[in-house]
Protein backbone atom coordinates (compact mmCIF):
# COMPACT_ATOMS: atom_id res chain seq x y z
CA UNK A 1 0.00 0.00 0.00
CA UNK A 2 1.39 3.36 -1.04
CA UNK A 3 1.22 6.41 1.25
CA UNK A 4 0.57 10.04 0.37
CA UNK A 5 1.22 13.04 2.61
CA UNK A 6 -1.91 14.90 3.69
CA UNK A 7 -1.46 18.54 2.79
CA UNK A 8 0.67 20.61 5.16
CA UNK A 9 0.51 17.95 7.89
CA UNK A 10 2.91 15.18 8.82
CA UNK A 11 0.20 12.56 8.32
CA UNK A 12 1.04 9.95 5.70
CA UNK A 13 -2.22 8.28 4.67
CA UNK A 14 -2.57 5.04 2.79
CA UNK A 15 -3.99 5.59 -0.69
CA UNK A 16 -6.97 3.47 0.28
CA UNK A 17 -8.69 4.31 3.54
CA UNK A 18 -11.63 2.61 5.18
CA UNK A 19 -14.83 4.59 5.51
CA UNK A 20 -16.60 3.47 8.69
CA UNK A 21 -20.10 4.87 8.14
CA UNK A 22 -21.45 1.35 7.70
CA UNK A 23 -20.10 0.29 11.11
CA UNK A 24 -22.79 2.45 12.69
CA UNK A 25 -25.55 0.45 10.98
CA UNK A 26 -26.50 3.17 8.52
CA UNK A 27 -26.27 0.77 5.58
CA UNK A 28 -28.29 -1.87 7.41
CA UNK A 29 -27.75 -3.82 10.64
CA UNK A 30 -24.22 -5.06 11.36
CA UNK A 31 -22.87 -6.95 14.36
CA UNK A 32 -19.83 -5.87 16.34
CA UNK A 33 -18.08 -9.10 15.35
CA UNK A 34 -18.62 -8.34 11.66
CA UNK A 35 -17.46 -4.75 12.18
CA UNK A 36 -14.25 -5.88 13.85
CA UNK A 37 -13.70 -8.46 11.08
CA UNK A 38 -13.94 -5.68 8.48
CA UNK A 39 -11.51 -3.49 10.44
CA UNK A 40 -9.09 -6.38 10.84
CA UNK A 41 -9.22 -7.29 7.16
CA UNK A 42 -8.50 -3.68 6.24
CA UNK A 43 -5.48 -3.70 8.54
CA UNK A 44 -4.22 -7.01 7.16
CA UNK A 45 -4.58 -5.59 3.64
CA UNK A 46 -2.33 -2.65 4.52
CA UNK A 47 -4.96 0.01 5.20
CA UNK A 48 -3.85 2.38 7.95
CA UNK A 49 -6.33 5.24 7.49
CA UNK A 50 -9.82 5.00 9.01
CA UNK A 51 -12.52 7.65 8.66
CA UNK A 52 -15.59 7.88 10.90
CA UNK A 53 -17.92 10.43 12.55
CA UNK A 54 -19.59 10.97 15.89
CA UNK A 55 -23.08 10.57 14.41
CA UNK A 56 -22.47 7.26 12.64
CA UNK A 57 -24.75 5.03 14.65
CA UNK A 58 -24.89 7.70 17.38
CA UNK A 59 -21.26 6.98 18.30
CA UNK A 60 -21.33 3.24 17.62
CA UNK A 61 -18.86 3.44 14.73
CA UNK A 62 -16.37 5.34 16.91
CA UNK A 63 -16.82 2.89 19.77
CA UNK A 64 -16.03 -0.13 17.59
CA UNK A 65 -13.10 1.66 15.99
CA UNK A 66 -11.86 2.61 19.46
CA UNK A 67 -11.80 -1.05 20.49
CA UNK A 68 -9.82 -1.85 17.37
CA UNK A 69 -7.42 1.02 18.02
CA UNK A 70 -6.50 -0.44 21.41
CA UNK A 71 -4.81 -3.31 19.57
CA UNK A 72 -3.57 -1.35 16.54
CA UNK A 73 -2.39 2.07 17.62
CA UNK A 74 -0.32 2.59 14.48
CA UNK A 75 -3.40 3.56 12.45
CA UNK A 76 -4.50 7.10 11.63
CA UNK A 77 -8.07 7.93 12.60
CA UNK A 78 -10.06 10.85 11.23
CA UNK A 79 -13.44 11.62 12.70
CA UNK A 80 -16.01 14.36 12.19
CA UNK A 81 -17.97 16.70 14.40
CA UNK A 82 -20.79 19.17 13.90
CA UNK A 83 -23.85 17.19 12.82
CA UNK A 84 -25.02 16.11 16.25
CA UNK A 85 -28.38 17.58 17.25
CA UNK A 86 -26.71 19.43 20.12
CA UNK A 87 -25.00 21.63 17.50
CA UNK A 88 -26.70 21.26 14.13
CA UNK A 89 -28.06 23.34 12.52
CA UNK A 90 -27.85 26.58 14.52
CA UNK A 91 -26.53 25.88 18.03
CA UNK A 92 -22.78 26.07 17.41
CA UNK A 93 -20.68 27.27 20.33
CA UNK A 94 -17.05 26.75 21.19
CA UNK A 95 -18.00 24.85 24.32
CA UNK A 96 -20.43 22.63 22.42
CA UNK A 97 -17.90 21.83 19.71
CA UNK A 98 -15.26 21.03 22.32
CA UNK A 99 -17.65 18.71 24.15
CA UNK A 100 -18.37 16.91 20.89
CA UNK A 101 -14.67 16.42 20.18
CA UNK A 102 -13.97 15.28 23.74
CA UNK A 103 -16.79 12.72 23.48
CA UNK A 104 -15.30 11.38 20.27
CA UNK A 105 -11.88 11.17 21.89
CA UNK A 106 -13.35 9.23 24.79
CA UNK A 107 -14.93 6.70 22.43
CA UNK A 108 -11.85 6.39 20.23
CA UNK A 109 -9.19 6.39 22.95
CA UNK A 110 -5.73 7.91 22.72
CA UNK A 111 -4.45 11.27 23.86
CA UNK A 112 -5.46 13.40 20.88
CA UNK A 113 -7.45 13.09 17.66
CA UNK A 114 -5.24 12.81 14.57
CA UNK A 115 -7.64 14.67 12.29
CA UNK A 116 -10.97 16.26 13.20
CA UNK A 117 -13.21 17.38 10.36
CA UNK A 118 -16.17 19.71 10.40
CA UNK A 119 -19.02 17.47 9.30
CA UNK A 120 -20.94 19.23 6.52
CA UNK A 121 -21.95 22.11 8.78
CA UNK A 122 -24.12 24.94 7.38
CA UNK A 123 -22.47 27.36 4.97
CA UNK A 124 -23.26 30.47 7.07
CA UNK A 125 -21.51 28.93 10.09
CA UNK A 126 -18.36 28.35 8.05
CA UNK A 127 -18.67 31.76 6.42
CA UNK A 128 -18.72 33.44 9.84
CA UNK A 129 -15.28 31.94 10.40
CA UNK A 130 -15.40 31.68 14.18
CA UNK A 131 -15.58 27.89 14.06
CA UNK A 132 -12.13 27.77 12.46
CA UNK A 133 -10.72 29.94 15.25
CA UNK A 134 -12.11 27.45 17.77
CA UNK A 135 -10.39 24.59 15.93
CA UNK A 136 -7.11 26.49 15.97
CA UNK A 137 -7.44 26.84 19.74
CA UNK A 138 -8.19 23.12 20.14
CA UNK A 139 -5.09 22.35 18.12
CA UNK A 140 -2.94 24.57 20.34
CA UNK A 141 -4.39 22.82 23.39
CA UNK A 142 -3.45 19.42 21.96
CA UNK A 143 -7.04 18.14 21.83
CA UNK A 144 -6.59 17.63 18.10
CA UNK A 145 -3.47 17.34 15.95
CA UNK A 146 -4.94 18.64 12.69
CA UNK A 147 -8.28 19.81 11.38
CA UNK A 148 -10.12 19.81 8.09
CA UNK A 149 -13.63 19.96 6.70
CA UNK A 150 -15.96 17.50 5.07
CA UNK A 151 -18.19 19.42 2.70
CA UNK A 152 -21.00 18.85 0.23
CA UNK A 153 -20.50 21.46 -2.48
CA UNK A 154 -17.87 23.24 -4.50
CA UNK A 155 -18.78 26.59 -2.94
CA UNK A 156 -18.27 25.17 0.56
CA UNK A 157 -14.91 23.68 -0.45
CA UNK A 158 -13.67 27.01 -1.81
CA UNK A 159 -14.81 28.82 1.33
CA UNK A 160 -12.92 26.42 3.60
CA UNK A 161 -9.75 26.85 1.57
CA UNK A 162 -9.59 30.45 2.77
CA UNK A 163 -8.49 29.20 6.20
CA UNK A 164 -4.66 29.15 6.21
CA UNK A 165 -4.44 26.36 8.83
CA UNK A 166 -6.84 23.97 7.11
CA UNK A 167 -5.15 20.60 6.62
CA UNK A 168 -7.70 18.69 4.56
CA UNK A 169 -10.89 18.74 2.54
CA UNK A 170 -13.13 15.72 2.26
CA UNK A 171 -15.20 15.80 -0.90
CA UNK A 172 -17.68 13.66 -2.80
CA UNK A 173 -15.64 12.82 -5.89
CA UNK A 174 -16.24 9.96 -8.30
CA UNK A 175 -16.76 9.30 -12.00
CA UNK A 176 -20.39 10.36 -11.54
CA UNK A 177 -19.39 13.58 -9.73
CA UNK A 178 -16.34 15.18 -11.34
CA UNK A 179 -16.68 18.94 -10.83
CA UNK A 180 -14.03 19.05 -8.11
CA UNK A 181 -11.36 18.27 -10.71
CA UNK A 182 -11.85 21.58 -12.47
CA UNK A 183 -13.01 23.71 -9.54
CA UNK A 184 -11.20 22.64 -6.37
CA UNK A 185 -8.26 20.23 -6.73
CA UNK A 186 -5.74 22.68 -8.18
CA UNK A 187 -6.71 25.35 -5.66
CA UNK A 188 -6.31 22.86 -2.81
CA UNK A 189 -2.87 21.96 -4.11
CA UNK A 190 -1.89 25.63 -4.20
CA UNK A 191 -3.02 26.01 -0.58
CA UNK A 192 -1.21 22.78 0.41
CA UNK A 193 -4.46 21.20 1.57
CA UNK A 194 -4.90 17.46 1.22
CA UNK A 195 -7.99 16.04 -0.45
CA UNK A 196 -9.81 12.96 0.84
CA UNK A 197 -12.22 11.50 -1.70
CA UNK A 198 -15.38 9.94 -0.33
CA UNK A 199 -18.14 7.92 -2.02
CA UNK A 200 -15.82 6.62 -4.77
CA UNK A 201 -18.47 4.09 -5.82
CA UNK A 202 -21.41 6.51 -5.64
CA UNK A 203 -23.17 4.46 -2.94
CA UNK A 204 -22.46 1.20 -4.75
CA UNK A 205 -23.44 2.20 -8.27
CA UNK A 206 -19.88 2.07 -9.61
CA UNK A 207 -18.97 -1.13 -7.78
CA UNK A 208 -21.72 -3.24 -9.31
CA UNK A 209 -23.51 -3.60 -5.97
CA UNK A 210 -26.62 -1.68 -7.06
CA UNK A 211 -28.96 -2.92 -9.78
CA UNK A 212 -32.59 -2.25 -10.64
CA UNK A 213 -33.52 -5.37 -8.66
CA UNK A 214 -31.61 -4.38 -5.51
CA UNK A 215 -33.65 -3.60 -2.40
CA UNK A 216 -32.36 -1.78 0.67
CA UNK A 217 -33.01 -2.18 4.37
CA UNK A 218 -35.22 0.42 6.06
CA UNK A 219 -32.18 1.74 7.94
CA UNK A 220 -30.12 2.06 4.73
CA UNK A 221 -29.83 5.66 3.53
CA UNK A 222 -30.10 4.39 -0.05
CA UNK A 223 -33.68 3.60 0.83
CA UNK A 224 -34.79 6.73 2.66
CA UNK A 225 -32.49 9.45 1.29
CA UNK A 226 -32.61 8.97 -2.47
CA UNK A 227 -34.05 12.47 -2.87
CA UNK A 228 -32.39 14.11 0.13
CA UNK A 229 -35.25 13.64 2.59
CA UNK A 230 -32.95 13.03 5.57
CA UNK A 231 -29.69 14.81 4.67
CA UNK A 232 -27.85 16.18 1.65
CA UNK A 233 -28.94 14.50 -1.57
CA UNK A 234 -25.34 14.22 -2.82
CA UNK A 235 -24.51 11.66 -0.14
CA UNK A 236 -26.77 9.09 -1.83
CA UNK A 237 -25.93 7.91 -5.36
CA UNK A 238 -23.79 11.08 -5.81
CA UNK A 239 -26.97 13.12 -6.14
CA UNK A 240 -28.27 11.27 -9.20
CA UNK A 241 -31.85 9.98 -9.42
CA UNK A 242 -31.44 6.21 -9.13
CA UNK A 243 -33.33 5.22 -12.26
CA UNK A 244 -31.38 7.72 -14.35
CA UNK A 245 -28.10 6.65 -12.74
CA UNK A 246 -28.66 3.02 -13.67
CA UNK A 247 -29.19 3.98 -17.29
CA UNK A 248 -26.05 6.14 -17.28
CA UNK A 249 -24.11 3.31 -15.69
CA UNK A 250 -24.96 1.02 -18.57
CA UNK A 251 -23.70 3.61 -21.07
CA UNK A 252 -20.59 4.27 -19.01
CA UNK A 253 -19.67 0.60 -18.75
CA UNK A 254 -19.68 0.35 -22.53
CA UNK A 255 -16.89 2.97 -22.69
CA UNK A 256 -14.43 0.92 -20.64
CA UNK A 257 -11.74 -1.37 -22.06
CA UNK A 258 -12.53 -5.07 -21.83
CA UNK A 259 -9.69 -5.74 -19.38
CA UNK A 260 -10.81 -3.24 -16.71
CA UNK A 261 -13.93 -3.44 -14.57
CA UNK A 262 -16.09 -0.49 -13.59
CA UNK A 263 -15.05 -0.86 -9.93
CA UNK A 264 -11.35 -0.90 -10.79
CA UNK A 265 -11.69 2.15 -13.01
CA UNK A 266 -13.61 4.00 -10.28
CA UNK A 267 -10.70 3.64 -7.85
CA UNK A 268 -7.90 4.18 -10.38
CA UNK A 269 -9.62 7.25 -11.80
CA UNK A 270 -9.43 8.86 -8.37
CA UNK A 271 -5.88 7.82 -7.56
CA UNK A 272 -4.72 9.10 -10.94
CA UNK A 273 -5.46 12.60 -9.60
CA UNK A 274 -2.21 13.64 -7.84
CA UNK A 275 -4.02 16.12 -5.55
CA UNK A 276 -6.04 13.33 -3.93
CA UNK A 277 -4.33 11.96 -0.83
CA UNK A 278 -6.61 9.04 0.00
CA UNK A 279 -9.78 7.38 -1.24
CA UNK A 280 -12.04 6.20 1.56
CA UNK A 281 -14.06 3.17 0.58
CA UNK A 282 -16.75 1.56 2.66
CA UNK A 283 -17.04 -2.20 2.97
CA UNK A 284 -19.76 -4.46 4.31
CA UNK A 285 -17.69 -7.61 3.71
CA UNK A 286 -13.97 -8.20 4.34
CA UNK A 287 -13.32 -9.42 0.77
CA UNK A 288 -14.41 -6.05 -0.63
CA UNK A 289 -11.39 -4.45 1.04
CA UNK A 290 -8.99 -6.81 -0.72
CA UNK A 291 -10.54 -5.83 -4.03
CA UNK A 292 -10.15 -2.11 -3.31
CA UNK A 293 -6.50 -2.52 -2.38
CA UNK A 294 -5.86 -4.57 -5.51
CA UNK A 295 -7.45 -1.89 -7.68
CA UNK A 296 -5.15 0.73 -6.15
CA UNK A 297 -2.13 -1.32 -7.22
CA UNK A 298 -3.12 -1.47 -10.89
CA UNK A 299 -1.66 0.70 -13.62
CA UNK A 300 -3.09 4.20 -14.17
CA UNK A 301 -5.87 4.64 -16.69
CA UNK A 302 -4.81 5.87 -20.11
CA UNK A 303 -5.04 9.55 -20.98
CA UNK A 304 -7.50 8.62 -23.72
CA UNK A 305 -9.80 6.91 -21.20
CA UNK A 306 -9.60 9.86 -18.82
CA UNK A 307 -10.67 12.15 -21.67
CA UNK A 308 -13.50 9.79 -22.61
CA UNK A 309 -14.78 9.70 -19.02
CA UNK A 310 -14.56 13.49 -18.67
CA UNK A 311 -16.52 14.05 -21.88
CA UNK A 312 -19.15 11.52 -20.85
CA UNK A 313 -19.60 13.26 -17.52
CA UNK A 314 -19.98 16.71 -19.03
CA UNK A 315 -22.34 15.64 -21.79
CA UNK A 316 -24.51 13.05 -20.08
CA UNK A 317 -24.13 13.03 -16.28
CA UNK A 318 -23.54 16.59 -15.09
CA UNK A 319 -27.03 17.91 -15.99
CA UNK A 320 -28.59 15.33 -13.68
CA UNK A 321 -26.36 15.79 -10.61
CA UNK A 322 -28.17 17.42 -7.70
CA UNK A 323 -26.65 19.37 -4.81
CA UNK A 324 -23.26 20.10 -6.36
CA UNK A 325 -22.96 23.86 -5.98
Amino acid sequence: MQNRLLGKSDLALTEIGLGCWQLGGDFGPISEADSLAILDQAYQSGVRFYDTADVYGAGLSEQVLGKFYQQHNDICIATKVGRDASLFPDKYTKQGLQQGIESSLQRLGGDSIDLIQLHCIPYPVMQDGEVFTWLQDFKQQGLIQHYGASVESMDEAKLCLNDPQLTSLQLIINIFRQDALSEVLNLAEQKNVGVIARLPYASGLLSGAVTAQRTFADSDHRNYNQNGAAFHVGETFAGLPLEKALGLLEQLTALLPDNRSMAECAIRWLLDQPQITSVITGASKPQQINQNVTYAQQAPLSNELHTRLANFYQQHVSPWVRGNR
